[in-house]
């Protein structure tokens, strides 16, 4: 076997070092230039391996907690029937919203959820909401205390 470094030939068993990220077979003169990786040990006969850990499950619109309100269940059926109600086709609501046709149709599909700039295009075309917002989050809102932002400062100073 060859070092996967220097090329010259191991003699004996080969050292695993990770050098710079990279996890390679070396010769002894070339493993103290990284960090020893401890080698795999084989299964004993009879054993079977560890199963691996399985991967937690994440819910399904967790994108959607951060903002005000979750995007409706229904919104593909709430935006094919505010566009037929326009008597609009799909390409006359994409050129309109200046999207693709085939996002429309993946949208009203229910295959793809709206991100939230071609959500607001398609409320603001279709004169429709899409989001659903419980009434503890409107009444959080309301009494909230104002303040003013580093935002609104640059606003005042551009006026």
């Amino acid at each position: 076997m060859q070092c996967e470094l220097c090329g010259d030939t191991i003699h004996g068993s080969p050292k695993r070092v990770n050098i710079e990220g990279a996890v390679l077979q070396v010769c002894l003169k070339c493993a103290r230039l990284g960090v020893e990786v401890a080698q795999p040990r084989p299964a004993a006969p009879g054993r079977r391996a560890p199963a691996a850990p399985a991967a937690p499950q994440r819910k399904g619109r967790d994108v959607f907690d951060l903002m005000v309100g979750e995007v409706v269940d229904d919104f593909g059926e709430r935006i094919k029937k505010a566009r037929i109600e326009k008597n609009w086709t799909q390409k006359d609501l994409a050129n309109e919203i200046k999207e693709r046709e085939i996002l429309i149709k993946k949208i009203e599909k229910g295959d793809l959820i709206p991100e939230d700039q071609v959500r607001v295009k398609l409320e603001k075309a279709l004169g429709i909401s899409l989001l659903d917002v419980s009434d503890d989050e409107i009444t959080s809102r309301k009494g909230g205390k104002i303040s003013t932002t580093l935002g609104d400062i640059i606003k005042i100073k551009r006026e």
